[in-house]
């Protein structure tokens, strides 16, 4: 076991690289998905039954837990790893994404953002160095940068301004971070769809040094041509000896699509989101199970599934739940949809190592296409 953090690439497939993240809590084996486990706990999911399925990390975040149990309790009752019983590497996002998308009346200045709870009203202020004394207190293992996101579409000059707030965020996030061995911090690119603000943001991190690089600000209402273009543009700048991370991303075919690009890691709601409205992801494509066309169906949702839930149940059961609005709908289905995601990992994983990433994602989309075609 390592008490440093490191990555090393242990095979590439054009763009794509398989590799390993060490930490002194363990191996993330990458391509990675980290299940979202927002406020410590990754909904309708114990612990235990998360790593079963194939995850080396999960995600939580610094503004829901500022909020609420705090970041001081957590610490005084042992740490966050502790206190979610999670003792495999945690990273855990800087708040910057919620305070845009969650917080009432925020303000933004060159200190920091002042805004309102989401859920009591409360005044909070939340800086570069409070982000990270946050993430510090709750002992996570990667953390990342305190940073400005935009929603898209949005004007050049928004994204740029948004871009250069984010870049004096950076170094001010980077000084904070101080020396925690074994620990990492991430710088996070922005510039909107813009390429040339890309560009200069990405370059401008690499400056700064930072133990790795993610891709921040899609997955926010742009197309996924625009997505692709923007890791397309990227990538290739950041070192090669660092980890990538594209934020908040996505659907199945976003991961493929991104990490034949490049990416390295990942985390995104859609599988638990999903899986808890009735929705699941599977080799056959996606099956909404509040479909009537399913109130009959003996068979299992996906006889190869890594998830007995998936395997031992049939479709109308799990429709039945639904409709019912039975706990045991969002628990079973949101496992169905994380086995699905570490099993697609897993299978990249290996098709890398082996050289043939391009036929394990053609054999993949042919699956989903001829599995959705039979239900229409």
């Amino acid at each position: 076991m390592t008490f440093e953090f490191a990555f090393s690439i242990r095979a590439i497939d054009g763009a794509a690289r398989l590799g390993a993240i060490a930490t002194p809590r363990g191996v993330i084996r990458t391509p990675a998905f980290m299940p979202v486990g927002t406020a410590a706990t990754v909904k309708a999911m114990h612990p235990e039954a998360v790593r079963a399925l194939g995850a080396d990390v999960v995600l939580s975040n610094t503004y829901h837990l500022m909020l609420s149990p705090g970041a001081e309790r957590i610490a005084a009752l042992g740490g966050l790893h502790r206190f979610m019983n999670w003792p495999h590497p945690i990273l855990t996002d800087s708040g910057g994404f919620q305070v845009m998308s969650l917080a009432k009346l925020r303000k933004i200045s060159e200190k920091g953002v002042t805004f309102q709870s989401h859920i009591d009203g409360s005044r909070h202020e939340l800086t570069p160095e409070r982000s990270m004394e946050i993430q510090r207190l709750l002992g996570s293992d990667i953390q990342m940068q305190f940073d400005e996101c935009v929603r898209l579409p949005c004007a050049y000059e928004q994204a740029e301004r948004a871009m250069r707030l984010s870049l004096r965020w950076a170094e001010r996030s980077k000084a904070a971070f101080g020396e925690q061995p074994g620990r990492a911090i991430f710088g996070i690119v922005q510039g909107g769809a813009e390429k040339a603000l890309r560009v200069g943001s990405a370059e401008a991190l690499v400056d700064i040094g930072f133990d790795g690089y993610a891709i921040g600000g899609l997955a926010v209402g742009e197309p996924q041509a625009v997505m692709l273009e923007t890791i397309e543009t990227v990538a290739p700048l950041l070192p090669a000896d660092r980890p990538r991370y594209l934020m908040g991303v996505g659907t199945p075919d976003d991961l493929l699509q991104s990490l034949r690009r490049g990416v390295d890691m990942f985390d995104c709601v859609m599988p638990t989101r999903a899986g808890r409205h009735g929705m699941v992801f599977t080799r056959r494509g996606r099956m909404n199970l509040r479909n009537a066309r399913f109130a009959d169906d003996p068979r299992p949702i996906d006889p190869l599934s890594s998830s007995r839930m998936a395997r031992d149940y049939s479709r109308a059961y799990w429709r039945h739940l639904v409709k019912s609005g039975e706990i045991l709908a969002m628990m079973g289905l949101t496992e169905i949809n994380l086995a699905y995601y570490q099993d697609l990992m897993a299978g990249a994983r290996r098709a890398i190592g082996v050289g043939r990433l391009d036929a394990y994602i053609d054999a993949i989309t042919r699956n989903w296409a001829e599995g959705e075609a039979q239900l229409r």
